[in-house]
């Protein structure tokens, strides 16, 4: 299973990206994010943060965690280069968009890849975990995985039908679906890595929350660094965005604070608030 705590999280980032990445990882980042759909992210960029990251600083390959997706032509801009011909198989799109990524990436593996979303069937979606499959067979990928997917039949049918169990799922995790209770409970109760995004700014209310407050100023935290411990406390590996050194510093600096009786309690006070306690306990 993947262990990660914290990932850095590269969309949207545009031109930004390369000097964005480097300082994630100088401030303490060791795992980022990134995806083969120039519609929202330049993977490209990211792997020239790696190479300045290693020439520059020291800090090479092996050191981090790399993660990046396969994205369906639904999700592609046409306007934009695409890492596939469409009109080809579904293997071969995805082994071509698999390729693009290591030199995209300007690396010889990947420790994570995910399908950006399932596929229109769910034949086609088994098609592609098998693509996935192979890929991690052949030693090139680590763990593989599944974003946007709402559905825990999806995920059951890929290890029923498919062949293996998804090892890594990264789905919205807001107010807005109530937590995605049902594949968070999944994931917590099979061994999979449950990555969250639009972890804070989904959940306005969340964060104003008088316990998460509470929980914030008896740790000398901000709301967001409450926010991203409460996750991770309930084994929820979380993905920040930020664009400031300052907030890149506190996101990674509370995972190794220890959590006291009170703070449990205050959590536990918060999961239930969020109809969370029987599925994280």
């Amino acid at each position: 299973m993947a262990t990660q705590r914290i990932i850095y999280g590269t969309a949207w980032k545009k031109e930004r990206t390369t000097a964005l990445v480097i300082s994630a990882v100088l401030n303490g980042f060791r795992a980022i994010d990134t995806a083969c759909q120039p519609k929202h992210y330049r993977e490209d960029l990211v792997g020239e943060a790696l190479q300045i990251l290693q020439e520059k600083h020291g800090i090479t390959r092996e050191d981090l965690f790399l993660q990046t997706k396969y994205t369906p032509i639904g999700g592609q801009d046409r306007n934009k280069p695409l890492p596939y011909d469409p009109s080809t198989r579904l293997e071969t799109q995805i082994n071509a968009s698999f390729q693009k990524s290591l030199a995209n990436l300007r690396t010889s593996y990947l420790d994570s890849l995910l399908l950006h979303s399932p596929l229109n069937t769910i034949a086609q979606t088994i098609t592609a975990w098998r693509t996935l499959m192979a890929l991690q067979d052949s030693g090139k990928v680590k763990f593989i995985g599944v974003s946007n997917t709402y559905d825990v039949a999806i995920l059951e049918a890929l290890e029923r039908d498919g062949g293996r169990k998804v090892q890594v799922v990264q789905n919205r995790w807001f107010e807005g679906n109530q937590w995605d209770k049902e594949v968070l409970s999944y994931c917590l109760k099979n061994g999979v890595q449950y990555q969250s995004f639009w972890t804070l700014s989904g959940s306005p209310s969340l964060l104003a929350h008088p316990d998460l407050q509470s929980f914030a100023q008896r740790k000398g935290w901000t709301p967001a660094q409450a926010l991203f411990r409460l996750a991770q406390s309930r084994g929820i590996t979380p993905l920040s965005g930020t664009t400031q050194e300052t907030h890149m510093q506190q996101d990674v600096a509370i995972e190794n604070v220890e959590l006291d009786n009170k703070d449990e309690q205050i959590l536990d006070r918060i999961c239930s608030w969020m109809g969370l306690t029987e599925v994280t306990q």
